[in-house]
């Protein structure tokens, strides 16, 4: 059942609940349904896996596990779990840092690139379908709450 229907079907009673603490279930909740989609579209990798390749390849130069793990917002462990497993499918290669040998950088293989070429038109459509009819200054509103939430998130540590 989607939240749409939940909602058009009135079985939550959303009177009384702090529009913060139903932003985040929201938001939880798009997580969950929005991974399980990914999933099954891509059948060779998770959409963890993708995420942690969209990252890398957004880097200006290849990045450290540490510094994948602060973009990823996840643990050194949990994005070292993710890394392994796209090495043992060939999609990334741990190389040695130039200029600090105990560095290990993260690097995308020729077969990822092929894999994310493939992958690109159907991610784009994807994307043009799930943003379809929302305002870009709705979405950039949104980017800033969301940015803000963070900011505040990392106070709170």
């Amino acid at each position: 059942m989607s939240i749409e229907s939940v909602v058009k079907s009135d079985q939550l009673d959303f009177e009384g609940i702090p529009s913060s603490y139903y932003l985040l279930g929201l938001l939880s909740a798009f997580e969950n349904r929005f991974q399980a989609m990914a999933d099954n579209m891509m059948k060779e990798i998770s959409w963890k896996q993708f995420f942690a390749i969209i990252c890398i390849n957004m880097c200006r130069e290849a990045p450290t596990i540490r510094e994948l793990s602060e973009i990823l917002g996840s643990s050194h462990q949990n994005v070292k779990q993710i890394l392994l497993k796209l090495e043992s499918k060939g999609f990334v290669e741990f190389k040695e840092d130039a200029n600090d040998k105990r560095k290990q950088r993260i690097k995308l293989t020729k077969k990822c690139l092929k894999f994310c070429e493939k992958n690109n038109e159907m991610s784009m459509k994807v994307m043009a379908k799930m943003f379809e009819g929302i305002p870009e200054r709705d979405l950039k509103t949104t980017i800033k709450t969301i940015t803000m939430i963070e900011k505040n998130l990392t106070e709170v540590k």
